[in-house]
């Protein structure tokens, strides 16, 4: 339970074939942008929702957005961390502009507080503060895999999430496969691929308020000293923002992590935590299920994202993203190559009866979604569901692996 993402190396994957059940219908939709309004710079993972509804997205990293509903909607809300939350007409093709939210404070009030204590307190609220009964998220999930700076493997899904309260346990939690796909390079030179542990069930593993053993349990804390830093916005709300970093070495890697509570309600709104990487051989330990003998493994990056974020006077995920990078070499060759995973999904909508997934459509930690995915040939097939919006550079690559899956 102590891995934050683990990943499995091997030769060339095989890209699986089938169908699969189409799920719920989504036929009122609208498109846009979101920048920020002084420079103009697109803003990635804006959180885009329907004010008294479930449905949401998150922009991508041009800032495009797409959000669909199974009823007509006339407002939008589009909220950011530091920036001020804009609600405004639904129309297809708008641009949102969002402003940086002035943050005026004295000095005595951003630093005040004892931030264990702060974060303490926090974590002994979590269990009124959110979720007190069952629920069943719908949601849309992405892995990717970069060689260098090209795509060589995406894998999409729609999936649902049955989630038990914040007890402190995810292992009655669980996650099932709608609908999926998956695109696999097969170019020759291409002979090392990436699989990924977990698929959508990272977000119930890795969902660190409640399995508290990643970071957020009594034994670790004790490696980590705290630091208050600026308080930041989330939307109009304002938060807390405390800074956690090693100070004691473990036997295993721990986490530098910057934590957003909101200031009124002392709940969570936002976990970013990144893996020590002072230690090499530790991170590697924490990272890496196996590889091919003869390559050897270089980890550079592992980070985790995960927001959160309160609706009808309850708090739940919303949002989570982690990416690893790591350089790769084969023995006795002069260069390495660099390799980046991506793993994101968010929450799409909440049904209106938390039903157990069975356990014969259950997902699980030991699988792969390039093993479980089908591939679908169908330009239209996610028409109907919330998505994130793919950046032009990855529908260019998607397009280009499936080409290449028609050539073979």
């Amino acid at each position: 339970m102590r891995k934050l993402l683990s990943i499995i190396l091997l030769l060339l994957l095989v890209w699986p074939t089938g169908a699969q059940t189409d799920s719920l219908r989504l036929g009122f939709s609208v498109r846009g942008r979101v920048v920020d309004a002084r420079t103009g710079r697109p803003l990635e993972s804006v959180h885009i929702s329907i004010p008294g509804r479930h449905q949401a997205t998150v922009t991508n990293a041009e800032g495009d957005f797409v959000l669909k509903s199974d009823h007509a909607f006339e407002w939008i809300e589009c909220s950011f961390l530091g920036y001020k939350t804009r609600r405004l007409s639904a129309e297809d093709g708008v641009t949102v502009r969002l402003s940086r939210e002035n943050l005026q404070l004295t000095e005595a009030s951003i630093v005040s507080g004892d931030p264990q204590t702060l974060l303490l307190t926090a974590l002994d609220k979590l269990w009124d503060n959110y979720c007190k009964e069952p629920e069943l998220l719908e949601c849309f999930y992405r892995e990717t895999v970069q060689k260098r700076s090209r795509y060589t493997y995406v894998a999409e899904a729609v999936a649902r999430l049955y989630k038990h309260p914040y007890d402190g346990s995810v292992f009655r939690d669980a996650a099932a496969l709608e609908k999926s796909r998956v695109l696999v390079s097969q170019r020759r030179r291409d002979t090392l691929s990436v699989k990924s542990v977990g698929g959508p069930t990272l977000a119930i593993t890795h969902d660190i308020l409640k399995n508290r053993e990643i970071v957020f349990n009594e034994t670790d804390l004790e490696y980590y000293d705290f630091r208050m830093d600026r308080p930041a916005y989330i939307g109009d709300r304002l938060q807390f923002v405390i800074e956690m970093f090693p100070v004691r070495s473990a036997d295993y890697a721990l986490f530098h992590c910057k934590v957003y509570i909101d200031r009124e309600l002392l709940t969570f709104s936002r976990v970013e935590a990144s893996l020590d990487m002072s230690d090499r051989s530790k991170a590697t330990r924490m990272l890496l299920v196996s590889k091919p003998r003869g390559l050897r493994f270089f980890p550079q990056e592992a980070s985790l994202v995960l927001n959160y974020r309160q609706v009808e006077g309850k708090t739940r995920l919303e949002y989570f993203r982690s990416t690893i990078r790591f350089d790769c070499d084969w023995r006795k060759r002069l260069f390495r190559t660099r390799y980046t995973t991506v793993n994101e999904l968010v929450i799409t909508d909440v049904r209106p009866e938390a039903m157990p997934i069975p356990r014969k459509e259950r997902f699980y930690q030991r699988d792969h979604l390039s093993d479980k995915a089908l591939e679908f040939q169908d330009p239209d097939f996610w028409k109907d569901y919330n998505i994130i919006e793919p950046t032009e550079s990855l529908e260019h690559a998607i397009d280009r692996l499936r080409r290449q899956s028609r050539s073979n």
